[in-house]
Parts: C-alpha cells; sequence; structure tokens
C-alpha cells in the first residue's frame, strides 16, 4: 500500500466519522414514548455501529501505516550501514590501487635502468636490487589490492549466505 492510498483511504475515514457525527448530532433524542423516538434511537444505534466500524478501521490503518514506517526506517538504516561498508571497502580497494599504480611506475623505472645497463655492458648490483624490490613492492601491493577486492566482494556474498558472525 503506498503511502498516496494510504493518504486517501484516511481522509476518506475522517470523512466518514464526520458524517456520522453530525448524523448522531441531527437524529432526535428519544424523550417520551412513541414511534419516532424507537426509529430515532434505532437509527443512533446504526449509527453508532457504523462508527465503530469506521473507527476501527482507522485503527487498523494507522496500525499499518505504522508497520510499513517501521519497516521502512529498519531497510533504510540497513542500506545506510551497507552504504558506509561499501564505502569504506572502495576507500581501501582505491588505496590499494594507487598503492599498486607507484610500484609498477618504479618497477618500470629500475627496469629501464637495468635495461640500459645490459645494453652498456654494465652490470649495476645496486639496480637490480632496485629493481627486484620494486618487483617485490609490486607483487604486494597486487595481492593487497587482491584482497581489497575480495573483501568487497565477501561483504556482498554474507548477507546472501547467511553468515553473521562466523567470519
Amino acid at each position: 500500500m503506498g503511502a498516496d492510498s494510504a493518504t486517501e483511504m484516511e481522509r476518506r475515514i475522517a470523512a466518514a466519522l464526520d458524517r456520522i457525527a453530525a448524523g448522531l448530532e441531527r437524529a432526535p433524542r428519544a424523550t417520551g414514548p412513541g414511534a419516532a423516538a424507537a426509529a430515532a434511537a434505532g437509527e443512533a444505534g446504526e449509527l453508532r455501529q457504523a462508527l465503530a466500524a469506521e473507527q476501527n478501521a482507522n485503527a487498523q490503518l494507522t496500525e499499518r501505516v505504522r508497520a510499513v514506517k517501521e519497516r521502512q526506517e529498519s531497510l533504510v538504516a540497513g542500506l545506510e550501514r551497507r552504504l558506509a561498508r561499501q564505502t569504506e571497502l572502495l576507500d581501501v580497494q582505491g588505496l590499494e590501487l594507487q598503492r599498486l599504480k607507484k610500484s609498477v611506475v618504479q618497477l618500470r623505472e629500475t627496469n629501464r635502468q637495468l635495461r640500459e645497463g645490459s645494453e652498456a655492458g654494465v652490470a649495476d648490483p645496486a639496480a637490480i636490487n632496485r629493481s627486484l624490490q620494486a618487483e617485490l613492492e609490486a607483487l604486494r601491493a597486487g595481492r593487497a589490492a587482491e584482497t581489497a577486492e575480495l573483501d568487497e566482494i565477501l561483504a556482498e556474498l554474507r548477507p546472501l549466505v547467511g553468515e553473521g558472525g562466523d567470519a
């Protein structure tokens, strides 16, 4: 049930309650014996029953609206938590990707130095060491980026699998 239909239903119920109350006010009071007093009493009883039915329907509608609102608030809170977690995971992944890019640039530079040394016929142990360190850092950064991506995937899968705090 949408908010527009709930608002429309509330408006209709309020209008019906107003009509019933106006009918009760117009109904002649039973003050003495006679057919008119009995008819008025019967009509007033019917109006009271109709009023009670409308009040009951209004109470049920109010309860439904409250339940829908609670469900919506719960859903929004859950989505906000999920969004915060996804944002956090994306930040971590972004940092790891920056680290990976930096290490790849270092690796390219040391490889260029090694290539130039090789073309000149000079073996530079320091350049070889820097190259190996850059390669190792690139591997570590790649692994960290993959781990961040896996964490993001696992965060999406946990609710589907139903894991609470098993991990």
